[in-house]
């Protein structure tokens, strides 16, 4: 992987959840897990027909150094707009990850 490709900032974001006092999970502060170089792979967006009505989902695939640690509970932040894991791609032995994103809301 290419230092001179890593052109993208990314933020690794961890929500954290607290107890209400009944028992519930309130989401409280997100904390940052990492900040990342990445390099955007693709950029797409798609029209699915769903049960209640037409949706758009924005998808967004980085490749960024690895680092150990990332789960799909995690989110990640890119040009202030916050994406929600769906698939993590190690690249070879820890050389890489390739993280691809769906948009919240």
């Amino acid at each position: 992987m290419r230092s001179g490709k890593l052109t993208h900032t990314v933020k690794v974001l961890r929500p954290t959840f607290t107890d209400d006092g009944y028992g519930n999970q309130v989401p409280g502060p997100v904390s940052i897990v990492a900040t990342l170089r990445a390099q955007l792979i693709e950029e797409s967006t798609d029209e699915f027909i769903r049960n209640y009505g037409a949706s758009t989902e924005r998808v967004r695939i980085f490749r960024t150094r690895y680092i150990d640690g990332i789960t799909l509970a995690d989110q990640i932040e890119h040009d202030d707009t916050e994406f929600n894991l769906k698939q993590i791609k190690e690249i070879g032995r820890q050389r890489g990850l390739e993280l691809r994103c769906v948009s919240i809301g």
